[in-house]
């Protein structure tokens, strides 16, 4: 489609976005208004609605209650490290998911027993229904939230055992690899798949994103000797980290 073919506000939306880029409307400057956007462009209030609407959909305005819209300062996006499998020493669940050592971080999680179901039982090579651990994660660094983990254990290996808490026990925080090892479990295989999609409004909220905005998601799975023993998706905001993966040469 041709610019000129194309829709009045994609064509103001376009422009705005344009100045904003270029610095012409910084951080934290107010939008032109509804009017003041019909007068520029001569175009309706509609179309400079749609406009305004389109900006706010992409992240580069923000509403404020009572005061207007405003353009909002972009967030540099930073890495977030993976190495894949990592032998023992690299012991806790940040260090699982954010490899630079140069990053400190904390975490709270809380763990609950429930059943797979069918995508989950996949991943795991069990039957829906089965029962799993499922651990919730919220990762930070420096105290901002970077990413949210759910992970899921099969019961039927680690039921009954020393680590089928993850967080709690003699190795709580240990991370997977070090706690399967401890019930002669040797994690010598992992694979991880990064996507995107609509981030769910709880998950933007615990960010601190814009509801509606684009996640990163990494679906990992550890495996033993063939077997699945943990799976787990890993989620963070799109517009403010990038996936970086060090993998060695073999």
């Amino acid at each position: 489609m041709a610019f000129g073919d194309q829709p009045a506000y994609l064509r103001v939306a376009g422009d705005l976005r344009q100045k904003i880029v270029a610095g012409e409307l910084p951080p934290h400057t107010r939008l032109p208004s509804q009017a003041r956007i019909r007068e520029q462009y001569g175009v309706s209030d509609t179309v400079a609605l749609e406009a305004r609407k389109v900006l706010m959909a992409e992240g580069l305005v923000e509403g404020r209650s009572g005061s207007g819209t405003y353009v909002r300062e972009q967030p540099v996006p930073r890495a977030v490290v993976r190495t894949g499998y990592r032998a023992l020493g690299d012991s806790t669940p940040f260090r699982q998911e954010q490899a630079d050592e140069r990053v400190g971080g904390t975490w709270e999680s809380r763990s609950e027993q429930g059943m797979a179901d069918a995508a989950i039982a996949r991943r795991l090579r069990i039957t829906p229904g089965d029962r799993v651990m499922r651990t919730h994660y919220l990762f930070r660094s420096a105290g901002e939230p970077v990413m949210l983990s759910t992970s899921w254990e099969p019961l039927t290996v680690t039921g009954r055992t020393p680590v089928m808490l993850p967080e709690e026990g003699p190795l709580a925080g240990r991370g997977v690899v070090e706690r399967m090892a401890a019930i002669d479990l040797v994690v010598d295989n992992v694979t991880e798949e990064v996507g995107a999609r609509p981030g769910l409004a709880e998950e933007t909220l615990a960010l601190g994103g814009v509801p509606g905005h684009c996640v990163l998601v990494v679906s990992r799975t550890y495996f033993a000797g063939g077997c699945p023993v943990e799976t787990a998706d890993v989620v963070m905001l799109a517009e403010r980290y990038r996936v970086a993966y060090h993998l060695p040469v073999k």
